[in-house]
């Protein structure tokens, strides 16, 4: 297969038809390191609200179990896309996260913005540091897996495409990024856990590498100083160093998808590992479209539209399977 295959092949297809498929390219294939970044800065950036971030700090979660919570999120995604997204794994994985999600509410709009950095983080890193920019029915394909997610969590106003995704991002973003010490607090116990993953002597290098190739809005907003030009310049040229290298490297064969291994669970897990503990006292509730209608009919409650992330949301990543 070479390089560019399964781009020329993409480019002929429908996104609306075959989202799941070029999603599962992206994150399999394509940009499977490229993607995780994108997804990790999304978390950052939820990070820089104050009232996400507040919610998130109470919770503790971060900072008692930020492994777990990092690997639980890639898992319940995973859970999402792994067979299709209207398969009954997937549904399972949607009525829990629900279940999770039902403790706590929150504006829809914040769902809608957290949702959207799923789509709009991945997208711009790729486009910034990958081997090369996404086609318009990745780009589109993206959108579409998020608007479908958004749609099982009972969110309100999910856009039709990835312009819309981008404009509720950014609009947001100008209206809520503020500094406040949880937001501090909840960054930085993010990054131990991602600097924890590397051998101590290289964890400071990779703390300013990060902070390195994050925006001053973000940056202000998290609490943190700007990055020294000198700092940026090196960050950026060594990413895209690594993006010419992959460039000229062959495609990943079709047998070899990418599978991240979760280090919560070395054994295995099932989907009543992943969460709080907490989750499994609550109901489970039918998704929107399972729903009877009929009157009398109780309305679910701990939908996305009237709930609020508790330090477990699931933003889409790179896809894992069972161990």
């Amino acid at each position: 297969m070479g390089r560019y295959s399964r781009l020329h092949r993409m480019e002929r297809m429908d996104p609306q038809k075959d989202y799941e498929q070029i999603f599962r390219w992206i994150t399999q294939y394509e940009f499977p390191w490229d993607y995780l970044q994108g997804v990790s800065v999304a978390f950052l950036r939820d990070y820089g609200v104050p009232r996400i971030s507040r919610l998130l700090d109470r919770t503790q979660e971060f900072e008692r179990a930020g492994q777990k919570r990092y690997d639980d999120t890639v898992l319940i995604a995973n859970e999402l896309v792994q067979d299709g997204m209207e398969s009954e794994r997937a549904r399972a994985a949607a009525r829990h996260l629900n279940r999770i999600h039902g403790r706590y509410r929150i504006p829809n709009e914040d769902y809608l913005y957290v949702l959207a950095t799923t789509v709009v983080g991945p997208k711009r890193w790729i486009d910034r540091y990958g081997w090369r920019p996404l086609c318009e029915q990745e780009t589109e394909s993206m959108a579409l897996v998020g608007r479908r997610m958004g749609e099982m969590m009972d969110i309100d106003g999910l856009p039709d495409d990835y312009a819309g995704f981008a404009r509720i991002h950014d609009e947001y973003e100008a209206r809520m990024f503020a500094y406040d010490p949880a937001n501090r607090r909840v960054a930085a116990a993010t990054l131990r856990t991602v600097t924890s993953w590397y051998p101590g002597a290289l964890r400071p290098l990779v703390a300013r590498a990060s902070l390195a190739v994050l925006d001053d809005e973000l940056l202000a907003a998290l609490g943190f100083p700007p990055q020294p030009p000198r700092v940026r310049g090196v960050a950026h040229r060594a990413l895209r160093t690594r993006a010419a290298v992959v460039r000229r490297m062959p495609a990943r064969p079709g047998r070899y998808p990418y599978r991240a291994k979760p280090r919560s669970y070395p054994f295995g897990w099932t989907l009543d590992d992943l969460g709080p503990h907490w989750a499994h006292s609550r109901p489970t509730h039918p998704l929107p479209d399972e729903r009877t209608g009929d009157a009398g009919h109780e309305t679910p409650t701990g939908s996305a539209a009237t709930t609020a992330t508790d330090g477990t949301t699931a933003p889409l990543t790179t896809p894992q399977e069972h161990r």
